[in-house]
This record gives C-alpha cells, structure tokens and sequence, in this order.
C-alpha cells in the first residue's frame, strides 16, 4: 500500500467459485454454494445425496442401445464437475472416467532448450509441455542444474527432463 495505491477489502470470504473460512484453526475452502449452482444448472437439485462419489465395485460400459446424448450439454456438465475437484479431489478420478471420449488417447510431449543463454552463469533453460488429446495438462520452464558443454547436449538434459515428467 505504501508502493501503489490500493484498498483494504477485509478478509476474503469468496474467490473464483470457493469460500474461504479463516480461522485461528486455519483456512477452509469449500464450494458449497458453486455445487448448488451445478445442481440447480442441470435440474438435479432434488436429487439423494452420497457420502461417497460412486457406489463400490460400479464399472462403467459402452451401452451400444442406449440414447443418444446433447453433446455439448455432457461437456458442460464434466467441465462443472472438472472444476469442483479444486475442493474435491476425492472425485477427480471418476470425474476423469465420465469424461472420456472416443477410443484414442494420445499423450504428446514438447520439450526444447537454449543453449547457454544465461550470460552470468551460462546454464541453459529447458521447457517442455505436455498434452493430453486437445489439453495442455502440465508445463515446465527452468534452468538446467549444470552447465552444458554444447547445444546437443542442453537438448539432452531437456529431453531426459522430459522423459521423467512422462514416465
């Protein structure tokens, strides 16, 4: 405050979605209020309750006789649920389930380096990135832990960098 100007808004009670409680025990988020808008926004506000994500044993099929679905409407709905594991991360592997599509899941990996551009220490930086189908679904940039002796071998350092995150 004394560098830019500002305004003192309190303590944060709401932020993107999550409520935030802050307490002598700690901060708590939750979204409550965000599953509530989820239920409400696909007509299932009247629907039973579940202390667990999925009943125990449950498989998922292909039902080759089922009806059809609205596309764009199931997307919405796993891109709400996607969300919700920010404060659920106990639903993030059947969340991941339901939103499968298609038989082909291909995992891509990018990887690139410069070759001692640091000009005080002369490491190099290396950076890769990671997709998953249309999705980048993690990233990294930083400096390389030695100093490389050629262009070659910077690549190297990034590409078994890359390799590791993969595996």
């Amino acid at each position: 405050m004394d560098e830019f100007e500002m305004s003192d808004l309190g303590m944060m009670h709401y932020f993107l979605g999550i409520e935030v409680v802050q307490s002598n025990a700690g901060i708590f988020i939750s979204q409550k209020k965000y599953v509530g808008e989820i239920l409400y926004r696909f007509h299932m506000q009247n629907c039973n309750s579940a202390t667990t994500p999925a009943a125990f044993g449950c498989k998922l099929h292909k039902d080759h006789e089922g009806k059809k679905v609205d596309n764009t409407f199931f997307k919405q709905i796993v891109g709400s649920l996607m969300y919700l594991t920010a404060t659920r991360p106990d639903i993030m592997y059947f969340v991941s389930l339901i939103s499968r599509k298609g038989t082909k899941s291909n995992l891509l990996g990018f990887t690139d380096s410069d070759f001692a551009e640091n000009q005080d220490d002369r490491r190099s930086t290396s950076g890769y990135a990671f997709m998953f189908r249309t999705s980048v679904i993690t990233w990294s940039s930083k400096k390389q832990p030695i100093v490389t002796l050629s262009s070659t071998e910077a690549e190297l350092v990034a590409a078994t960098a890359c390799t590791c995150q993969a595996i």
